[in-house]
């Protein structure tokens, strides 16, 4: 895939909008090549590269819209995608949440391309599933795996005068180890926007240990138990309350950030006090685009939850008119305040408790309270006096990430979690919660 160049996509978004007749156009051009190799069983089952570049315009007649995609560039095809576009606006109703299209904004550049990992090519793949699979092979384990790079732009324009353009590169890997009678398991993920600070051998390191000391699990009382929380385990569960700080879902007693009798909590201290997150585009450990690709909208730092605190909530443009609020572009990110310590330091503090690799399939229990019910899986152990005494059988837990953050003993250093199971890059830390609520436990490993 050839990656267009500011000056290309400029000149394309200025030909597209030319053929508009509408009252109003707006443009998006994203392109992207994204390369993958997959393991399993310690040899690797697939391995590919994905590329496409992609227009997609849309117009509107008064608060009729209209949308087409196309992913050929020449001048015919573009004025073809246009004039769907339109024919398609005209047909459609009337959109009583119409928005018109944004004033001009001023994107700050982030980020977000790294020239190491739009680097990567099939040799750099086979060397990360190579490594990991001679690594597990020496201890006698099963290795599966996913490792994917991604390199693209994207281009954003309107009739008023916007344009944004930027490219943006980034990796995501997973590994999974089991004993070859499948008695132990073990799992780590790792991603990052630089190919530098990624090492597969390191991840499968830890994947490795955990399965190899989790064989030979003993059954624990279900309960309620302190509990360290490793990074990935944690995002599972607070990646869904942050998907609920929308405006208009507590504005309308739809969230557990719904107030009686009206409004939203807003203001209101909800969690403890060590707990402070906020969004950052520019942050260089977990950046994104400088604006929100839905609305155009320029993205800000902004602070979601500060010192237990809610700070702030999302509001979409039409929500934000109809309350008299101001909208931005949606968070990309979420970074949590963390201390030093690393997962292990928190062990060696801990007389009594669980530590979780990771929690998987989650659901929703209760929206108004954001309980949730879910498994720990791939290396759950008992801590006794700062050391990892055992392994135990996983649990099903029913908890809210609400009444979770009013529990914490002690926060770790934060890390980056990123990957298709977040709603958010994260840059998030270990943590050490009391009173973690185990219900059942289950066989699975």
């Amino acid at each position: 895939m050839k990656m267009l160049t500011q000056e290309e996509t400029k000149r394309i978004c200025d030909k597209v909008m030319s053929y508009a007749q509408a009252d109003e156009c707006r443009v998006q051009i994203s392109g992207s090549r994204q390369g993958n190799i997959r393991y399993a069983r310690n040899s690797v089952s697939t391995a590919g590269l994905v590329e496409n570049t992609q227009l997609t315009v849309s117009v509107a007649f008064g608060k009729r819209q209209g949308t087409a995609s196309i992913n050929e560039f020449d001048d015919k095809s573009l004025e073809k995608a246009v004039r769907r576009a339109e024919d398609v606006a005209r047909l459609a109703p009337e959109n009583p949440e119409f928005m018109p299209a944004i004033k001009q904004q001023e994107y700050k550049a982030t980020s977000t391309f790294n020239a190491a990992t739009a680097a990567i090519d099939p040799e750099y793949r086979a060397e990360v599933a190579a490594a990991s699979i001679n690594a597990c092979r020496k201890q006698g384990l099963v290795a599966a795996g996913f490792f994917v790079d991604k390199t693209g732009f994207e281009t954003i324009a309107n009739s008023n005068g916007v344009f944004g353009h930027q490219a943006y590169s980034d990796l995501d890997f997973t590994i999974t180890t089991r004993t070859e009678d499948g008695r132990g398991s073990g799992w780590a993920t790792r991603a990052a926007s630089d190919a530098r600070l990624f090492s597969a051998r390191e991840a499968s390191e830890v994947a490795i240990e955990k399965a190899l000391r989790s064989v030979e699990a003993k059954a624990l009382e279900p309960g309620r138990y302190t509990v360290i929380l490793e990074p990935a385990a944690t995002s599972e569960i607070i990646g869904r309350m942050f998907g609920a700080f929308d405006a208009r879902q507590a504005d309308e007693g739809r969230s557990f950030l719904s107030k009686k009798g009206g409004g939203n909590r807003l203001g209101e201290k909800l969690f403890d006090e060590q707990v402070n997150v906020w969004a950052d585009p520019w942050n260089t450990e977990v950046p994104v685009l400088p604006w929100d690709s839905a609305s155009m909208l320029a993205r800000r730092r902004t602070d979601v939850i500060k010192g237990g605190q809610i700070a702030s909530l999302d509001y979409t443009r039409y929500w934000a008119a109809k309350q008299g609020q101001q909208a931005f572009g949606r968070h990309g990110n979420m970074i949590m305040a963390g201390g030093g310590k690393s997962t292990e330091e928190l062990i060696a503090s801990t007389k009594k408790g669980v530590l979780v690799t990771r929690t998987w399939y989650i659901r929703m229990v209760d929206p108004q309270s954001l309980l949730l019910t879910g498994l720990t899986r791939d290396g759950t152990f008992y801590i006794e006096n700062g050391k990892i005494k055992h392994p135990i059988k996983n649990f099903r837990f029913n908890e809210s990430p609400v009444s979770m953050l009013n529990n914490i003993e002690e926060l770790g250093k934060p890390v980056v979690i990123g990957g298709d199971e977040v709603r958010f890059q994260m840059l998030i830390p270990p943590m050490k919660v009391r009173d973690f609520n185990f219900t059942s436990l289950s066989d699975a490993v």
